[in-house]
């Protein structure tokens, strides 16, 4: 049976049976050969991978370019190549070197060579945008990166460090998006002055991913063909992304078959979709965890007591099963499940008097009274209503300050917060990632160049700063997991974040659609292996 749909993906699929001009017309079912998905599009503003450092962005870089390995999500302490055939490391640690594969070739039909290898990473860091703070990381700036990342010969490339990190954090940032390859001599030619052709790349691509891009619509679409070229076989030839911001209409679309996949489904739609059973839905945890950041700047904050007795009163089964019951799970640990050194375990739930008697040893036995921010989008205002209401009963009043998110982070940026409800992605699937965020702070002053979670609630950790740094260095992965989950333990049971839950990526797919692989960060999303029956 037809429906009728009206869009305007106007001839993006004019190869398909899909022939959509802008008006409404009749549509039947999405060919074999291309999967349409509903997804988030509206945090694009570029699509250059050294100028990105949005989530669903880096999805989209992530299945265009390749970089020189990728992390292997069954064991994320393991590493494939990509375009490195080959790796290893100095004696000292601190230079990488990378055997590229022969007969590589970029869309456009360029060679893929090393010398591309070592351009890409250097334009990533001169550029000195968004990303670059990613291979600032492993001590890659603009100002050494010429020297540190080398072109041996046409299938050698040399990385050198500033100092000796663990291996696995290396590799990590270097299978990250901003170490994408990138088709200097395409790029060259579209240059203008110095800027690395970045102003011709926000809206077209010079990659040698799996897909290429066909056309980005802003706030609308992004449309991939697949690269004939590629090293392996690919089943779909044309992968369609909608902006679909309403999880009413995916759910509505991924029952009348207008879409294939869909991404952010509420917990309701869920449900309802569960229910009827022929939708199949994937569970995937997602390294993003919401949390308060209470600012030691408040004097009440600032007192480890008060910090505990707030863990105590949360109710965390309950906000999770009454308002996230399927796109959140419990989890109140700094390191995400799936990452190495994980310490899984939930140790805090609502204990009113237990509160209330470590509010009476802080002083306050009649609580006092506080801000949250909070921003103006689902489920965060839920939530915080929920804290508000749960802080109340050890007699801690809480007032809710909504605005949006731009004005929330800003004012958490500054340090001008009480309490801050909010969310913490990591950049790559590496511990330290977390472990930099919130138990890290080599600066407390206001002047910082150091502006990570711990230093925005005011939080002087000298001793956790040297066991993150200590953690960083460390060269055994075995001995570098026992000290993420030291660190855990002391993090549990002093620190001024309430750390509540986990994400949990939701894939809504339709019968016989496969093979999409949700790593827990949008950077390790793989379009490759889908297959529609």
């Amino acid at each position: 049976m037809k429906r009728v749909l009206c869009n305007a993906l106007a001839a993006i699929a004019a190869a398909s049976t899909l022939m959509l001009a802008g008006t409404c017309i009749a549509e039947a079912a999405t060919p074999k050969d291309m999967l349409v998905m509903a997804t988030l599009l509206d945090e694009f503003t570029t699509l250059d991978p050294g100028e990105i450092y949005e989530l669903v962005p880096q999805e989209y870089v992530a299945n265009t370019y390749d970089r020189l390995i990728r992390v292997d999500l069954k064991d994320p302490a393991r590493f494939n190549g990509d375009v490195a055939q080959s790796w290893a490391a100095s004696p000292d640690g601190l230079t990488f070197t990378f055997k590229i594969r022969s007969g590589l070739k970029f869309h456009s039909g360029n060679p893929l060579t090393a010398d591309d290898v070592a351009w890409s990473i250097q334009r990533t860091a001169l550029l000195d945008k968004g990303a670059a703070a990613v291979l600032a990381g492993i001590g890659l700036t603009k100002e050494n990166a010429l020297q540190n990342v080398r072109k041996i010969d046409d299938s050698t490339v040399s990385i050198t460090t500033d100092q000796k990190y663990a291996p696995t954090f290396v590799l990590n940032v270097l299978g990250s998006w901003p170490a994408s390859v990138l088709d200097r001599k395409l790029l060259e030619s579209h240059a203008t002055g110095n800027d690395f052709g970045n102003e011709w790349l926000k809206t077209n691509e010079a990659g040698s991913g799996a897909y290429k891009l066909v056309k980005w619509t802003a706030n609308d679409s992004i449309v991939l063909q697949r690269f004939d070229g590629y090293r392996v076989p690919l089943a779909m030839k044309r992968i369609v992304l909608r902006h679909v911001p309403e999880a009413s209409s995916q759910r509505l679309m991924i029952e009348n078959g207008d879409i294939d996949i869909a991404r952010d489904l509420s917990s309701d739609d869920l449900a309802t979709l569960t229910k009827k059973g022929t939708i199949r839905v994937t569970s995937v945890p997602q390294a993003t965890l919401m949390y308060l950041g209470l600012n030691n700047k408040n004097p009440n904050l600032a007192k480890p007591d008060v910090q505990e007795a707030m863990k105590w009163l949360i109710d965390y089964n309950g906000i999770q099963q009454n308002i996230v019951r399927t796109t959140y799970k419990v989890h109140e640990t700094f390191l995400p499940e799936g990452f190495l050194g994980a310490l899984n375990i939930n140790p805090y739930h609502q204990d009113v008097a237990k509160a209330k008697a470590l509010l009476a040893k802080a002083g306050v036995p009649n609580g006092f009274t506080v801000k949250m921010d909070v921003r103006n989008d689902s489920p965060y205002g839920e939530i915080a209503q929920a804290v508000q209401a749960n802080l109340a009963q050890g007699g801690i009043k809480v007032e809710l300050i909504s605005s949006d998110n731009k004005q929330t982070l800003g004012k958490y940026r500054a340090r001008q917060h009480d309490i801050y409800i909010g969310e913490w992605s990591a950049d790559y699937i590496d511990p330290h990632s977390n472990a930099q965020g919130f138990a890290w702070n080599p600066d407390n002053s206001d002047k910082s160049a150091f502006k990570m979670l711990a230093w925005r609630n005011a939080w002087d950790i000298p001793q956790l700063t040297k066991e993150t740094q200590a953690a960083l260095e460390e060269s055994s992965t075995a001995k570098r997991a026992q000290r993420y989950e030291a660190m855990q333990k002391q993090f549990l049971a002093n620190s001024p974040f309430v750390i509540m839950f986990q994400k949990v990526s939701q894939v809504a797919a339709r019968p016989g659609v496969t093979g999409l692989e949700v790593g827990p960060i949008f950077d390790l999303v793989s379009y490759r292996d889908v297959k529609k029956q």
